[in-house]
């Protein structure tokens, strides 16, 4: 169980990795077996559910720079990996903290709060089945995404 719940942690980063360079083709394909739901209370139907419906709300929401990136580091922490007996699925809680600068913000912690996400095993291999995101604490949102939150 030790290599599946290293598997799992890879994957929380990758996503990190993957949504600070910009790659939203690469954060959609971890959900091609999966989906996100943007807040604790949204219900599944609202839900994004495949590599093209996170694809579209990525790019709906993230703001690009000139360098193709959002500008942001995506800190992943604190994960608490709980794989089931039979290794087919697994959760995961963890918290998460956005670093952000661009020409007009100096860096700074933009928002921070915790991932809820579940795991299933699809043909040996692991992928997100569920993303939950919980917002905690919020800065200056105006940089990095293309809408307001409030």
């Amino acid at each position: 169980m030790a290599d599946d719940a290293r598997e799992i942690e890879n994957l929380l980063y990758t996503y990190a990795e993957r949504i600070d360079a910009g790659d939203l083709d690469g954060v959609a394909e971890l959900f091609a077996h999966g989906r996100i739901l943007p807040s604790p209370d949204a219900s599944r139907e609202v839900s994004f559910a495949g590599k093209e419906q996170v694809r579209g709300m990525y790019e709906a929401a993230t703001r690009l720079y000139e360098d193709g990136s959002p500008r942001t580091k995506h800190v992943t922490s604190n994960a608490i990996i709980e794989v089931a007996e039979d290794a087919q699925k697994a959760s995961t809680r963890s918290y998460f903290t956005v670093f952000q600068q661009t020409e007009e913000l100096p860096l700074q912690p933009i928002i921070s709060g915790r991932y809820h996400d579940t795991f299933h095993r699809i043909e040996g291999r692991w992928w997100f089945e569920t993303r939950i995101m919980r917002a905690d604490l919020a800065g200056d949102l105006s940089h990095p995404l293309l809408f307001s939150l409030g």
